[in-house]
């Protein structure tokens, strides 16, 4: 079968009988050659392995001594069946015939369409006047090419101003105002967002209030932490202590004894 294998990838075989016969002795003897090596090797494998139980079970010599004998007849053992594997594997590439593996066309992953909720701005790059083939400026739209992006905006800071304007009466020099608005928080600054944004930082998302600080104090907004937990304790509609402060503000304003 691996003189077959051989002949037929290459196809210039001699006509000659004689040569022929030669070939098929050769090939023969070689065969049995790697027979006789494979069967030689399974024998001494087989050997070690009776040897090294045979050590491992029975009590002669010094131990040290039986320990080195051990690890060397295992390095043997490993160094043999390694050397056979691969002789195997050699032996069964040669004799197997070529097997031909059909191409196949890779295919590009889907990509997801992005949200259609999110607003889109369009930018239109400035086309050319004039035809760059010939030079003319008959032009007209066929169609467009869009490529859409996924983009982030940076959140912005603001301050809303809440303008009461006071009016005088000039029959009897009454003043009349608006009344003031209500806020989340009596007499506090923090908008109803932010103090969502907050609260939601907190106990949604488990982000301490000192992280907020930090955030805050990089965007060039000083709060301290003493004010978020204050604005988490005002907040809270009853006593329950869902608003609770930060663990270690707590620990500093009531310290035990």
């Amino acid at each position: 079968m691996i003189l077959w294998s051989a002949m037929g990838a290459d196809d210039s075989l001699p006509d000659d009988v004689v040569t022929l016969k030669a070939m098929l002795r050769a090939e023969r003897a070689a065969r049995l050659a790697a027979e006789a090596e494979a069967q030689a090797r399974t024998l001494l494998i087989e050997k070690l392995k009776l040897t090294i139980k045979k050590l491992r079970h029975e009590q002669f010599g010094q131990s040290c001594e039986r320990g080195v004998l051990l690890d060397q007849l295992e390095l043997q053992l490993a160094d043999l069946e390694e050397n056979a594997a691969h002789a195997e594997t050699t032996a069964e590439t040669a004799a197997a015939d070529k097997i031909t593996v059909p191409s196949f066309e890779r295919r590009m992953p889907a990509r997801r369409p992005l949200p259609e909720h999110l607003p889109r701005e369009r930018i239109v790059y400035p086309v050319p006047a004039t035809c760059p083939c010939c030079g003319g400026s008959r032009l007209r739209k066929i169609g467009e090419d869009v490529t859409e992006t996924l983009e982030l905006v940076p959140r912005q800071w603001k301050v809303i101003q809440h303008v009461r304007e006071k009016l005088v009466c000039r029959a009897c020099e009454a003043i009349t105002q608006p009344p003031a608005p209500s806020h989340p928080i009596a007499r506090g600054r923090a908008g109803p967002k932010l103090l969502a944004h907050v609260l939601f930082g907190k106990y949604g998302l488990h982000l301490p209030l000192n992280r907020q600080s930090d955030v805050y104090q990089r965007e060039g907004i000083d709060l301290d932490v003493s004010t978020l937990a204050d604005w988490c304790l005002r907040s809270n509609p009853d006593a329950s202590g869902r608003c609770d402060p930060e663990p270690r503000l707590r620990s500093r304003a009531h310290p035990r004894g």
